[in-house]
């Protein structure tokens, strides 16, 4: 069996069967329109970072089922009737998706991506498309908070051995670095991405030589311009500190320098500290020191509160696993269905209020007030509404608490879904990750510090235009009846 390349069935088996009854009744090929979104911003920060939309082009472009996925449905106990599987042959995505570009800040409730298409397509690439998402965004955050605490620091992503496998390991590493990380361990992401890739030597390099400066040295010998010396194998201040030092003064001897050493067990800020006492002692004020050790944004805010003297830091575990919200919980939920050639919005109904969907096809625009520069709210409006979109006086109010409003007027109206696929085909042009890098920065930039604070943040609103709020109200009031 090849493990490679075909995701088609990258998908919950319920599609399939959702599919196939679609397709017995003959509905396979009504329209449908689904949103996709989060409910919470993980690790209670202000905001996410939206990514993984590269990965959902790459597996909407290649959507097919070939002959060993139709042989293994052909298996099932569910019995698909072979004209079901010769349909699945001739299947091809034809719909319309709009998303939010990747590096876009984004919040709970609004629309990230928008599906409209047969509803047979829609359910199939349901489970991928959250799965891509929801992975890639959770990282992408969690990048964005360390970047937070470290905005002037080397940030490096070192988490690859601790990874849920090799797909998160290289897009993982993606999502930190469009969110501000500036360099991957991981070789493979690298290549792919065109990611910088930075690595210094183990333990087991100093372990296998008779002492640590002759490892040290033999080290440098081989690799003249990138070296960074790992100190800690058996004593950082005692041993692998004045080692460094030789081996530093050993390069300058030779018209090199040395360019770091990491440190990666023990009291962070207190090595840290002498070592740069050291080193400046030395007269080597240009030898930088990087930290590892299982690393994350609290860590590193309270090295620094400290007064550490790191110049760069590898964080691996807690980022690539995003270890303290190891899931962004994205949904995909149907807004709207086709009866009689025309779109009618459609509801969920719950008991838990946040579960509640928003129906009805719709637009999302970031207000930005044109005197601050500064984005006031996000504007969900159904489909065709003018206002927003011709910067028409409009009203922003508290879904929950409706008292709560202000009308805004000299605003510009930034529509953050953008047109991906239309009819099947692919008419947006991927941005570079250089690119999505530069944009990122210009989105934290139209945002209030308030917002972006990794500790108690300020509550960014999320309106619903009266048009939409009045038809999620009647909606909710109809079905109650």
């Amino acid at each position: 069996m090849s493990m490679d390349a075909n995701l088609t069935l990258h998908t919950d088996k319920y599609q399939i069967n959702m599919m196939y009854a679609h397709w017995g009744h003959g509905t396979h090929l009504h329209r449908a329109v689904f949103d996709v979104y989060f409910r919470k911003l993980p690790f209670g920060n202000g905001f996410a970072v939206c990514a993984g939309l590269e990965r959902i082009v790459d597996y909407v472009r290649n959507l097919r089922f070939g002959e060993e996925e139709l042989a293994y449905l052909a298996e099932q106990e569910e019995a698909y009737a072979p004209d079901f599987l010769e349909a699945l042959r001739q299947f091809k995505f034809t719909g319309d998706i709009y998303a939010v570009p990747e590096g876009t800040v984004v919040f709970p409730g609004e629309p990230l991506i928008r599906v409209e298409a047969a509803v047979m397509e829609a359910q199939l690439i349901e489970t991928a498309v959250l799965n891509f998402l929801n992975y890639q965004t959770l990282i992408a955050t969690k990048a964005a908070r360390t970047k937070q605490v470290a905005p002037n620091d080397m940030l490096l992503e070192f988490g690859t051995r601790r990874a849920q496998e090799a797909d998160a390991a290289i897009w993982g590493a993606r999502a930190a670095y469009l969110a501000g990380f500036d360099a991957t361990s991981n070789l493979r992401a690298g290549m792919l991405f065109g990611i910088p890739t930075k690595g210094t030597h183990a333990h087991a390099w100093v372990q296998s030589h008779d002492s640590e400066a002759n490892a040290f040295e033999r080290y440098a010998a081989a690799l003249p311009d990138q070296v960074t010396l790992l100190v800690d194998t058996y004593d950082t201040l005692k041993s692998g500190l004045p080692n460094a030092i030789r081996t530093a003064r050993w390069l300058e001897a030779r018209g090199k320098r040395m360019q770091a050493i990491r440190l990666d067990s023990g009291d962070l800020a207190y090595l840290s500290i002498k070592a740069r006492e050291m080193l400046d002692a030395a007269g080597l004020p240009y030898v930088k020191i990087v930290a590892s050790n299982d690393l994350d944004e609290h860590i590193i805010f309270n090295l620094k509160a400290q007064g550490a003297r790191i110049d760069a830091w590898g964080v691996g575990t807690q980022l690539i696993t995003a270890g303290d919200q190891p899931a962004l919980g994205g949904v995909y939920k149907l807004v709207a269905r086709e009866k009689d050639g025309d779109f009618v919005p459609v509801i969920k109904i719950s008991g838990n209020p946040e579960k509640v969907t928003t129906p009805g096809v719709k637009d999302v625009y970031r207000i930005v007030n044109q005197q601050t520069g500064k984005a006031e709210a996000d504007y969900i409006a159904l489909k065709g509404e003018t206002d927003v979109s011709q910067g028409e006086r409009i009203k922003l109010f508290d879904p929950v608490h409706p008292y709560i409003h202000k009308y805004v007027e000299d605003y510009e109206a930034l529509p953050l879904l953008q047109p991906i696929f239309q009819g099947g085909a692919l008419v947006y042009k991927l941005p570079t990750l250089a690119q999505i890098r530069e944009y990122h920065r210009e989105q934290l930039a139209l945002f209030w510090p308030e917002y972006l604070r990794k500790l108690n943040p300020e509550s960014y609103p999320v309106d619903l235009s009266t048009a939409a709020w009045e038809l999620k109200m009647s909606l909710i009031e109809q079905h109650r009846k």
